[in-house]
């Protein structure tokens, strides 16, 4: 049995569209505490002069960017789940999501890369520009979601932004790039952070993209599946645990690049049926 279809197409006036649900708002919330703490972590980072605590506070941060992500997929579930979304919340997740999945990465690469361009001003001054746009383009992508996903959009077309997201989605985004930081920290490799201002020009690029991501809004709490099903993600959540560092970075490069393959896959087969098409109209 999937998740109840409890999405209304109209609100009756301002009050039933303002709610404030208990639940689901407390989820974002969090999700807005957690990418608080992220940023108060990245600017203790930037001033402490021990290595090892400059490396447990952007440690400590890519965590609470990651608590972010998993109060995020939550609270839209949740608020799903019980009939419970309105107006105010979608707004109060967007505002959340830009301040954990927007500037929390972005001050998180600025003062990562400090260090590594102190004798190269350009170097920095560029890696500042990227995260503008980085900052720019996670805002863009949110207020383009809040629209395709518009009550007032023909049901056809919310049913469409249900199923994919167009677009790479804010929190995979930031989750790519937190759990990077997390890897460089963990194998002291903090001098290869000159590699970050690029891969978030291309994530920036993806966020805005028209390239259909999923979005697993179909998977819900009462969802079924196979035994063996069950047990891969059983085991899949142990290796996770062991090799924390490794897998979140792993499982977000995957999501990202399956994007491109399968859009690309459907353009190849899109072309190809009409070439037969054709072929067969001769």
């Amino acid at each position: 049995m999937e998740e109840p279809n409890n999405r209304k197409t109209y609100y009756a006036d301002a009050d039933e569209a303002s709610h404030i649900y208990l639940l689901p708002n407390s989820l974002t919330a969090g999700n807005l505490f957690f990418g608080f703490l992220a940023i108060l972590r990245c600017i203790q980072a930037n001033y402490a002069s021990d290595p090892a605590l400059v490396s447990q506070y952007f440690s400590q941060a890519v965590w609470f960017i990651l608590f972010s992500v998993v109060c995020d997929a939550l609270d839209g579930r949740v608020a799903r789940l019980g009939g419970r979304e309105s107006l105010f919340g979608k707004e109060f997740d967007s505002i959340a999501d830009i301040v954990s999945f927007g500037v929390a990465p972005t001050l998180m690469m600025i003062f990562l890369i400090l260090s590594p361009t102190e004798q190269y001003p350009y170097f920095l001054q560029i890696g500042w520009l990227i995260g503008f746009v980085y900052l720019l383009c996670a805002s863009v992508r949110l207020a383009r979601f809040n629209v395709l996903t518009n009550p007032l959009l023909p049901p056809s077309k919310l049913n469409r932004a249900n199923k994919d997201f167009m677009g790479l989605p804010v929190p995979a985004a930031a989750g790519m790039i937190a759990s990077l930081v997390l890897v460089l920290n963990s194998l002291d490799l903090r001098s290869w952070a000159l590699l970050m201002p690029p891969l978030m020009l291309a994530i920036a690029i993806l966020m805005i993209s028209n390239i259909p991501y999923p979005s697993f809004k179909e998977i819900g709490w009462q969802t079924s599946t196979r035994f063996r099903t069950f047990i891969y993600l059983i085991i899949a959540l142990g290796v996770a645990f062991v090799f924390r560092e490794l897998f979140f970075a792993l499982s977000f490069f995957v999501y990202i690049i399956y994007g491109p393959i399968r859009y690309s896959y459907r353009v190849y087969r899109a072309k190809k049926r009409t070439l037969r098409m054709s072929v067969k109209n001769m």
